[in-house]
């Protein structure tokens, strides 16, 4: 598969083009276009066991869509739900962690599953319960908002707001903690971070889909019943 990216970083596309008869994994509700002749089969992938943890602690969907290339090959665009940009992981036998609702597409070579990713707590909105996905080939993810790529060496250390985590590598150390005391983590207007420490790839978002609900949800016009 090849994937080009366009219109980024705000409204960003990928264009796949696959080989004859190859396959892609694609998130429900992404695909834009596509060539004539492609298959399409919707599966649990994994099991029922394994779709239903992924839908509803991963915050993807249950079916995942399948397309298939015809003999003379084909391409297809894809992207997300939320204006930003896409980015292309390839993975060799490697492990990444992909916040909820990052994953585009991947290459069947890709395994998909869910992992804990630091506790629950009454002061964010998600408990960074992430996809895990492991294997070898191209794995197609999204941000809101633009993607900033950070390496660290080993032992370096940098501090991530949760809400604007799009992905890092599997095996860095990391630490999910509030941002300070109790007080700083109400009235801050910031929640949970991770402390991360490398070697590895972390990939940022430059906007927060929770800050952005929080300034639109005090605007929206409420309903007001009389008698």
């Amino acid at each position: 598969m090849e994937v080009e990216i366009m219109y980024r970083p705000s409204y960003s596309v990928g264009r796949l083009t696959l080989a004859a008869n190859e396959e892609v994994r694609v998130e429900g509700g992404s695909m834009l276009a596509m060539s004539p002749g492609m298959g399409l089969e919707t599966a649990a992938v994994g099991g029922l066991l394994k779709s239903l943890t992924r839908s509803m602690f991963g915050g993807e969907k249950f079916f995942m869509n399948t397309f298939r290339a015809p003999a003379a090959g084909g391409e297809m665009y894809v992207a997300p739900a939320l204006p930003g940009d896409l980015e292309v992981v390839s993975l060799e036998n490697e492990m990444l962690m992909v916040q909820s609702g990052s994953f585009v597409a991947s290459e069947m070579g890709i395994t998909l599953d869910t992992k804990w990713g630091g506790a629950k707590t009454f002061f964010a909105s998600e408990g960074l319960i992430m996809l895990h996905a492991s294997g070898r080939g191209k794995l197609l993810v999204s941000s809101y908002g633009a993607i900033h790529e950070m390496n660290l060496g080993a032992g370096q250390s940098y501090t991530v707001d949760t809400g604007h985590l799009v992905a890092f590598t599997e095996k860095m150390g990391f630490k999910v903690r509030p941002v300070g005391g109790v007080k700083s983590t109400l009235f801050s207007g910031e929640g949970l971070v991770v402390d991360l420490t490398g070697p590895g790839r972390v990939l940022l978002q430059s906007r927060s889909t929770d800050a952005f609900l929080s300034w639109l949800i005090p605007k929206l016009p409420h309903n007001t019943s009389s008698g």
